[in-house]
């Protein structure tokens, strides 16, 4: 997302060592959330904390999302006040893992969220848009989520919430790109309508989660849609290196969340096993982390200001990915238990392949002139 300019700029020396330190407490919270989660899909393995499964999704969304789209934010900004709210997720994330009782980590978490909502608004003051309003409409409701997490409603409730607030970030900076082709009024009245049905998704959770999954699963369907028809990356396939490899994993991220929103259309308000798990993976590993994968390269030179050099190799874990989670959501759908497991651990085999291929293609000889355009999570 384009940000406005700044002036309370941190010194270069400080910031950096902030932005490294924060970069690698995501990470962190990355590496934790994927270990819980293997032993919520059954393999037996060390549990640090006896509650350490449970922290499965506080940790993907909190302490890697919400670090790492928080830190991107910061980045963009260049305000000092900003890196409070990466700071206060990171932290909320550690005491939680760490094993502290009660509210503490999930109140941090909550309050890192507040000051994000206050950096959108500020965003949106300076930068006043269809795109930035949806994007802060986003931040809202990752706030209400942890809200929910710390009155301890069910996390069925809490995730639609997470949900929508990580569906809002990436379509809301794909709206941003779309200015590019001059869409018509048609298109971002269809968009304004989606983004309204999947709010209403989120609300009817807490009252009713059969309907709440009916009208997600219409959203997410109907913006999978709009995007295949609307997003810029469609133009962009057959341009070649980054800009195709961002293209493909883009459509590919759109075609898992359409999947997502047949899938809750199809099982309607579970809340726990296997479909539940098809649906919640085939959104945040086949659309959310695919959106990740395609702007790595982008992302990362944006907040560590060391540039990426783009190598055909990062289609490695782009594939892997998507034929790990079929076989992952086939396991869900049919269950067999042992296709599901193994799907599940090749899931985390990707996502470290993916960190692999992205730190080696760094390259700290070169030099970043100028901080490329920022999207939280979604970048270019």
């Amino acid at each position: 997302m384009t940000t406005p300019g700044n002036t309370d700029h941190m010194t270069d020396g400080n910031s950096r060592v902030l932005r490294i330190v924060l970069m690698a407490f995501a990470i962190a919270g990355l590496l934790a959330g994927m270990w819980a989660g293997l032993i919520r899909i059954g393999w037996v393995l060390p549990s640090l904390r006896p509650l350490l499964p449970a922290l499965h999704g506080p940790l993907m969304i909190g302490g890697f999302l919400g670090t790492l789209i928080g830190l991107e934010r910061a980045v963009g900004t260049g305000q000092r006040w900003a890196y409070a709210a990466p700071l206060l997720t990171a932290l909320g994330s550690v005491l939680a893992l760490a094993g502290v009782p009660g509210w503490p980590g999930p109140l941090l978490v909550t309050a890192g969220s507040v000051v994000f909502i206050i950096v959108m608004v500020t965003i949106v003051r300076l930068q006043p848009a269809l795109f930035t309003g949806v994007i802060a409409l986003g931040a809202l409701l990752w706030f209400v989520g942890n809200l929910l997490w710390l009155a301890g409603q069910p996390i069925s409730v809490v995730v639609m919430w997470w949900m929508g607030f990580l569906v809002f970030t990436i379509t809301g900076e794909r709206l941003e790109l779309s200015r590019l082709l001059r869409l018509p009024r048609l298109a971002h009245g269809l968009f304004v309508a989606l983004v309204l049905v999947l709010l209403g998704g989120m609300v009817a959770a807490s009252a009713h989660m059969t309907v709440a999954m009916w009208i997600t699963g219409i959203g997410f369907v109907g913006m999978a849609s709009w995007l295949f028809q609307y997003d810029i990356a469609r133009r962009r396939v057959k341009a070649g290196g980054q800009a195709r490899f961002i293209s493909l994993s883009l459509l590919s991220g759109y075609a898992w969340l359409g999947a997502g929103g047949v899938l809750a259309l199809w099982y309607g308000g579970v809340t726990a096993g296997p479909a539940y798990d098809a649906i919640l993976h085939a959104v945040f590993l086949g659309f959310v982390v695919t959106m990740i994968f395609a702007h790595a390269p982008i992302v990362f030179p944006a907040v560590l200001r060391v540039p990426v050099t783009y190598t055909p190799r990062l289609y490695s874990h782009l594939v892997l990915l998507h034929l790990s989670l079929g076989m992952r959501l086939l396991g869900d759908l049919l269950l067999v238990w042992p296709l599901r497991q193994w799907g599940g651990m090749l899931n985390v085999i990707v996502l470290l392949l993916f960190l692999f291929n992205t730190i080696t293609s760094l390259n700290p000889s070169g030099r970043v002139t100028q901080a490329p355009r920022q999207g939280a999570t979604t970048g270019r």
